[in-house]
């Protein structure tokens, strides 16, 4: 069984499948060299699947000592993964490696590397849904064809759901066949070629028994989530991104938690709900349309001239920075930059600000998300970047051009999360504090702030940039 993005030993497709086919079942992680030289030496998601791994390793022990396997560990190696997993696999002289899909170009490339790899030594390699409800081509049109529109799409998805794919994969059931093996040595942070981060204060909790936790609590407050997601500076989102990335929680215990909940009218539940189908409509994008990664959804889009040379290098580095002079821009960045994370709603403030505002490609957003989000996944993100600059499926209109202030106005009324983030402004009243340039003198003077100084000037004008934006994207010639 070779663990990749789904780091948990029950419900998991894969293992379920191998150990109900095998007499003897042995578990591998690799952490890829080819994945992990492209990192920033200090990554907290090579943190957090570290200690997942030690979460995983425990469940392995545990499942095998009820079935009476009491040297159950999870093997970890360090190396190209295909060239560790086939080897390994002859080393052990297996009939079969068991995988669960990962449909992101990368990954099915590796795959048919490792097919061919194992095919070589006579090795079967059987791959499993696990990660969405439904993938590829499960939820079709009318004309058979995958979906661009989210609405239609989730009206089929709910048409087509059933118990059995809410269902769990009842892996205890078959633990008997898990093979013992000694405790492996996980090699360290340091060992890996990685520095530790912040992680530990953030009171990010790895591993399945972080996940539970974080959906005990969210299931507290789930009543609330239809609007209280909405505020950044508000307990409202469920925090279980970067567990759903890792697979140390089930999509299918959401899913069947979420559905439970909206089929019994909970608001809250039925709006998580649909950010769940959300998940399932991006990854199936990206599985049928691949050229999102690169390019856009609609190739109209692929012919807008967006800025660049030397001004627009400055831009951008005042943006990744959270330093162009509009408060909850800076402070979304900043809150990205120091945690990992980002609240939903400012990813579409900020992606929106990169792209008509600054008049920037939204591939340079989406890579420096790809660098920085604990939750980053490839068909997620790319879906996000392409509906805020309206270029991909079913985006926004390319005429509705976020304005940051009155966004700041109506989400952060109070300028919490701004102060939280933007400590400089935090002596700011509540009106000027979402636009200091409009502040009295006297206002800026009792905070401390001396604009251009201690907090920047906005960057560009938004007005100005607004209708700089409209003539950029006139060449798409969408009608209104």
């Amino acid at each position: 069984m070779w663990f990749r993005r789904d780091l948990r030993a029950t419900d998991n497709a894969a293992l379920y499948h191998a150990l109900k086919a095998c007499k003897q079942v042995w578990c591998v992680f690799v952490f890829d060299t080819d994945i992990l030289a492209t990192l920033p030496r200090a990554d907290r998601r090579v943190e957090f699947i570290h200690a997942s791994l030690r979460d995983l390793d425990e469940q392995l022990h545990n499942l095998g000592a009820e079935a009476g396997t009491a040297d159950v560990h999870l093997h970890v190696r360090h190396g190209p993964a295909v060239q560790e997993v086939a080897h390994l696999a002859h080393t052990l002289g297996v009939q079969a490696v068991f995988a669960n899909h990962d449909d992101e170009p990368d990954a099915l490339a590796r795959d048919a590397r490792a097919l061919g790899a194992l095919a070589h030594h006579g090795t079967m390699f059987h791959t499993y849904k696990d990660h969405v409800i439904f993938e590829r081509q499960e939820v079709l049109t009318q004309q058979a064809r995958p979906f661009a529109v989210f609405t239609p799409y989730k009206q089929a998805w709910l048409r087509k759901l059933d118990d059995f794919q809410l269902k769990a994969y009842p892996t205890r059931r078959y633990a008997a066949s898990l093979a013992p093996a000694p405790q492996a040595t996980l090699p360290s942070l340091d060992d890996l070629g990685f520095q530790p981060t912040n992680l530990t204060q953030l009171r990010i909790l790895p591993g399945s028994e972080g996940a539970a936790t974080l959906l005990e609590d969210f299931l507290q407050r789930i009543d609330h989530y239809d609007h209280a997601r909405e505020f950044p500076a508000v307990k409202g989102p469920s925090y279980l991104g970067v567990h759903l990335r890792f697979g140390t929680v089930s999509i299918r215990l959401l899913a069947r938690t979420a559905y439970a909940m909206h089929a019994l009218g909970n608001n809250g539940a039925s709006v998580w709900l649909s950010e769940l189908i959300w998940r399932d409509f991006y990854h199936q994008i990206l599985a049928n349309h691949p050229h999102v990664v690169n390019h856009s959804f609609k190739p109209a889009y692929d012919a807008i001239k967006w800025e660049h040379g030397k001004h627009a290098d400055a831009l951008f580095a005042a943006w990744c920075e959270g330093r162009t002079g509009y408060p909850l821009v800076d402070a979304a960045m900043a809150q990205l930059n120091q945690t990992g994370y980002m609240h939903n709603r400012l990813r579409m403030v900020v992606a929106s600000f990169l792209c008509k505002d600054l008049g920037l490609d939204w591939r340079r957003g989406e890579r420096y998300f790809a660098e920085k989000l604990n939750d980053f996944d490839l068909a997620a993100n790319n879906g996000g970047w392409q509906w805020a600059s309206s270029s991909g499926c079913d985006a926004q209109p390319y005429f509705r051009i976020f304005n940051p202030v009155s966004q700041s106005e109506r989400f952060d009324a109070e300028g919490r999360f701004i102060r939280r983030y933007v400590p400089a402004l935090a002596g700011l009243p509540h009106p000027a504090i979402h636009a200091p340039w409009t502040a009295k003198p006297l206002e800026l003077a009792s905070a401390g702030i001396e604009l251009g100084k201690t907090y920047p000037r906005p960057v560009v004008d938004h007005a100005t940039a607004r209708n700089q934006t409209l003539l950029r994207y006139a060449v798409v010639k969408q009608p209104a």
